[in-house]
């Protein structure tokens, strides 16, 4: 699959089985790797969603390497870290237009569109989710955390459904953070199913197996 400039993120996209009103799931990198980062993962997922990958806006000066916004580490370094704001707000709205413009060139269901986002990707799809309820049927958060700047707005995802998995040994974002993440979505009303894996920050065969279960579910 080539990487494909058209729309406002740089992507790749891969059909599934259904071809016209399709169901979607868009991948969401972290921080320092690219747009095939998580295709490994999106090659497991039910074979009728057309998967979309998109590449986050920010170069970060090496190869292949690009980030959804800086790093606000002024809480005490990594493991309390706060996405700037400024990157956040331009990366959020870069991800909702090109989901838009993505229904339309790919003749996508709108009411069949999910989120898969991992740590950086996972923290941006739970904020997506929230600002914008009614473009996203469902989100699968990996190692992320519920960004303070969307912790108020949790009642906008009532209803949804909501897959939050976490490493027990993760030392770049704590367990705990994505256990707060559930908590508060949790809370305000979405469907959640949070789990927790024998793994640091990554992901584990299990827990994919898990999401696609738990997928079979929802799309």
């Amino acid at each position: 699959m080539d990487a494909s400039e058209e729309l406002p993120l740089v992507h790749v996209s891969r059909p599934g089985t259904v071809e016209s009103n399709a169901p979607a799931v868009v991948l969401v990198h972290g921080r320092g790797t690219n747009e095939r980062d998580l295709l490994s993962i999106g090659a497991q997922l039910p074979e009728e969603l057309h998967v979309l990958s998109v590449r986050a806006p920010n170069s970060m000066g090496g190869p292949n390497s690009y980030t959804w916004y800086d790093l606000d580490l002024s809480a005490g370094g990594l493991h309390a870290s706060q996405p700037d704001p400024d990157g956040f707000r331009r990366s959020l709205d870069l991800l909702h237009e090109f989901v838009e413009a993505a229904t339309a060139r790919y003749d996508l269901d709108p009411d069949r569109i999910g989120l898969l986002g991992f740590s950086q990707g996972a923290i941006t799809s739970m904020s997506a989710l929230l600002e914008r309820p009614g473009a996203y049927r469902w989100v699968v958060a990996l190692n992320g955390y519920l960004a303070e700047s969307h912790e108020g707005d949790v009642e906008k995802a009532a209803g949804k459904p909501v897959f939050i998995g976490c490493g027990s040994m993760d030392q770049v974002i704590p367990p705990v953070r994505a256990e707060r993440a559930a908590e508060l979505l949790e809370s305000g009303g979405a469907y959640v199913r949070f789990e927790t894996y024998s793994v640091g920050h990554g992901t584990m065969p299990d827990e994919i197996t898990d999401v696609v279960a738990w997928l079979e579910g929802w799309i």
